[in-house]
């Protein structure tokens, strides 16, 4: 699940890096602003590569899905690629669960063959 999820949220920081970029074009938004918003979304994907495996890693890539689909009240595109990548990132959980069980189920047969050596 990991490798996965990690590549969308890697996915997800090039987006957002390029979000960030379109945004500074609205006169209303101040630079620093768009910088500050996008470099936290930015740093929570990278940050949520190595946490996903953990407690609450998965509640918050569905929390950051919501904030990219938000986004699109500034970046009126991010509606569709927020869209985009909560279907990614539902895959990602939902088929990287069904790999691990896979990888599990295998080591488990590979162990039980392997006669003992004593």
């Amino acid at each position: 699940m990991r490798t996965l999820c990690s590549s969308t949220l890697i996915g997800e920081f090039f987006v957002i890096g390029f979000a960030g970029l379109v945004a500074m074009k609205d006169p209303d938004l101040a630079m620093s602003t768009v910088w500050t918003v996008s470099g936290i979304a930015m740093f929570l994907c990278v940050l949520l590569c190595g946490l996903v495996t953990g407690p609450g890693g998965v509640a918050l890539g569905w929390a950051l899905q919501i904030a990219l689909i938000a986004s699109g009240f500034i970046v009126p595109t991010m509606f569709f690629l927020g869209a985009i990548f909560a279907a990614l990132w539902w895959a990602s959980v939902h088929y990287g669960k069904k790999v691990d069980e896979a990888k599990a189920r295998f080591a488990a047969q590979a162990d039980s063959s392997t006669p003992d050596a004593a």
